[in-house]
């Protein structure tokens, strides 16, 4: 991929749109996903695969447009797994409240990204930490999808444990491996491939034997489902007790974004004179207008997605990308009942894939530095093992706190470090 230097070079009409269609293949699988996912909350299938593709048409386009930049916009993954799995089914908030939260934290991410005030925040947060989380997550998602192919089940003698070879996990084990030779082959939408073909296969059983049928016909086009739209409570969620989970979702979208812009930036060289990322600003006011209109719309919070660098390397450079892609998952709202027939264990192989992905950043903890690598690695583990983010960020910042002030270098800490603190102990004290 050649670098381009103080903005970018002209490029073709044609090599744009096709870099925008490879990148709508590379994350075209967060339509089914994710409605997959945050349903599982109480919300219709229908109706969060409308919102979906509404963050997605939406704010893919004001990338394009207003930060004139390649990256396709989504909602992210592990931000839906924690508001189905940690806010709605572990703190039991209604999914109403839960979409409240997110639009708080799209209103603070915006705040944040006006002002600059990311700058403070994003030295407040120590680098450990951030490659800590980041991975922990990733293993969180990967449990959700073993969990969601049976995979991996309940077991009262060992807590979990690996899970009968029915039709079903049979059949996620060959889409797991079919969708990792599709990555490996560099296939374009792998991932959405992968889906494809595991619920293609998951057809056969029902053809084959009545008893075992896996999925059941609905038919292709249906009207969108707007029921989720509004359908938020702005007030009940501005409370004390949800003061912790805005906090995770802007915590986990803004260093999400910001990883992502960073990681694109230099992967294509999209730079000024100073190594700082292109139109960053402009993304970021993107990416916090996305969660902000998720919460609206009724979705998890939306984010850049590194899937993005699919396309660039397909030669996309401008904005045009990105307005390509927005416009390929339109026709996607009309889809509802071809898409809400893809079962739970197709879709598990994605986000088992997702995880893969997200451990890269374990290799960047310093893992001979002890005040660096213990809060990184209980922030990792605690993340799926308590089956909560909120519960990983806390304990990785506690831990960090504790042995800089053990080892009495709690000077080099920032103000702001030990504000993030006094947040971490009030939501352990309000539990």
């Amino acid at each position: 991929m050649k670098p381009i230097q103080k903005g970018h070079v002209p490029n073709s009409f044609y090599t744009e749109i096709l870099a925008g269609i490879t990148s709508f293949l590379a994350t075209a699988y967060i339509i089914v996903v994710n409605p997959s996912v945050l349903s599982l909350s109480g919300m219709p299938f229908s109706g969060v695969l409308t919102a979906t593709v509404l963050v997605c048409f939406f704010c893919s386009l004001m990338m394009g447009l207003y930060a004139k930049s390649p990256y396709v916009v989504a909602p992210g993954m592990g931000l839906n797994a924690f508001f189905t799995y940690t806010v709605v089914q572990g703190m039991n908030v209604p999914y109403t409240t839960a979409l409240g939260a997110v639009f708080w934290a799209g209103i603070f991410f915006l705040i944040i990204s006006i002002f600059n005030v990311r700058v403070v925040l994003i030295k407040a947060i120590p680098k450990s930490l951030r490659y800590g989380i980041a991975a922990g997550i990733g293993l969180f998602i990967t449990l959700i999808g073993l969990i969601n192919a049976k995979f991996v089940v309940a077991n009262p003698a060992t807590i979990i444990s690996i899970g009968t070879l029915n039709p079903a996990v049979i059949i996620f084990i060959i889409g797991l491996l079919s969708t990792l030779v599709f990555i490996q082959k560099k296939v374009n939408g792998g991932i959405l491939w992968g889906i494809v073909l595991t619920t293609f296969i998951a057809l056969i059983p029902g053809r084959l034997y009545e008893s075992e049928r896996l999925i059941n016909w609905k038919g292709v086009f249906a009207a969108p489902d707007f029921s989720l739209i509004f359908q938020l409570d702005i007030w009940g969620s501005l409370t004390w007790a949800m003061a912790p989970v805005i906090f995770a979702f802007v915590f986990t979208d803004l260093f999400d974004s910001l990883s992502t812009f960073i990681g694109l930036a230099e992967a294509t060289g999209r730079l000024d004179e100073e190594g700082e990322p292109l139109a960053i600003k402009e993304s970021l006011l993107t990416d916090a207008v996305a969660t902000t209109l998720a919460g609206l719309v009724g979705s998890s919070p939306g984010t850049a997605y590194i899937e993005s660098a699919v396309g660039i390397e397909a030669g996309g450079r401008t904005g045009l990308t990105a307005v390509t892609a927005a416009s390929c998952f339109l026709p996607c709202l009309f889809l509802s009942p071809l898409l809400s027939m893809v079962p739970s264990f197709a879709t598990a192989p994605a986000l088992v894939v997702v995880g893969v992905f997200m451990m890269k950043t374990v290799i960047r903890i310093p893992w001979d530095e002890w005040e660096e690598a213990v809060p990184a690695f209980l922030a990792m583990v605690l993340i799926p093992f308590s089956y909560s983010i909120t519960q990983g960020i806390i304990w990785g910042f506690l831990s960090y706190g504790a042995l800089k002030l053990a080892s009495g270098k709690f000077r080099q800490l920032p103000l702001a470090f030990w504000l993030i603190i006094g947040l971490c102990l009030a939501a352990l004290l309000n539990e």
